[in-house]
C-alpha cells in the first residue's frame, strides 16, 4: 500500500510504502492482517525501512492507533530495520493513523481495532484505587461489627443526681460536743453521704 504526495512542494517524490501481510490463524479461525514493514523512498530511492510491532487486526476489521511513532515516547511500534540503515535519521510519527489492507467495502473503514490496551496505566490505577477504598471499607466495617457496647457503664445513667436531704432540726441531734482540755469540737453521729449516678 502506498502513499504518494504528488507535486506538494519539498515532499514531492516521497512515498511512504506499508508492506503488509495476511495469514490464517486456526485458532481464531479468521485471517489476520500485519502491518509487517514501512519503507520511505524518495525519488524512487529507499532511505528508511521500519520494523512494525503490534499493528495487526482482523481481515475484515481495520486497525486504529492514536500515535504510530518510531519515538520511545509515542512507545516506537516502528523500529529501524537495521542498525546500519539510515533509518536512524528518521523520526516517523503518523497521528491519529487508521489503516486497512484488505476487505475494504465502500471506501469506508471497517470497525476498528483499537491499539489501546485494556490495561492502560489510567485504568490499573483506577483498579490500584478501588482495591484501596475496598479495604479501607473493609476494615472499618470490620471495627464496627467487634465495636462492644458501652450500655453497662451507663446502667443509671436516666437516674438524677441524688442528695441526702438534712432537715435543720436534726441538725442538733447530729452533733455531740466532746470536751477535751476546753476545745469544743464535735463528732457527727449519723454520716450521710450523697450518691451520684451518671
Amino acid at each position: 500500500l502506498s502513499l504518494k504526495f504528488g507535486d506538494i512542494g519539498n515532499l514531492k517524490g516521497l512515498v511512504i510504502r506499508f508492506l503488509l501481510t495476511s495469514s490464517y490463524y486456526q485458532l481464531s479461525v479468521e485471517h489476520w492482517f500485519s502491518l509487517h514493514r514501512l519503507q520511505l523512498l524518495y525519488n524512487h530511492s529507499a532511505q528508511a525501512t521500519f520494523n512494525a510491532t503490534r499493528i495487526h487486526a482482523p481481515a475484515s476489521y481495520s486497525y486504529h492507533c492514536e500515535h504510530v511513532s518510531s519515538l520511545q515516547r509515542y512507545d516506537a511500534l516502528l523500529i529501524p530495520s537495521s542498525a546500519n540503515d539510515l533509518s536512524k535519521l528518521w523520526e516517523v510519527t503518523f497521528i491519529d493513523f487508521q489503516i486497512q489492507g484488505f476487505n475494504i467495502q465502500a471506501g469506508h473503514f471497517a470497525y476498528a481495532k483499537d491499539c489501546a490496551s485494556f490495561f492502560s496505566p489510567a485504568i490499573l490505577m483506577g483498579l490500584v484505587m478501588s482495591l484501596i477504598l475496598l479495604l479501607v471499607l473493609a476494615y472499618a466495617l470490620h471495627m464496627l461489627i467487634h465495636l462492644k457496647s458501652l450500655d453497662r457503664h451507663y446502667e443509671c445513667k436516666a437516674s438524677p443526681a441524688y442528695f441526702a436531704q438534712m432537715k435543720d432540726s436534726d441538725m442538733g441531734d447530729e452533733k455531740e460536743p466532746l470536751r477535751n482540755s476546753g476545745i469544743e469540737s464535735y463528732e457527727l453521729r449519723n454520716q450521710q453521704f450523697g450518691k451520684i449516678y451518671i
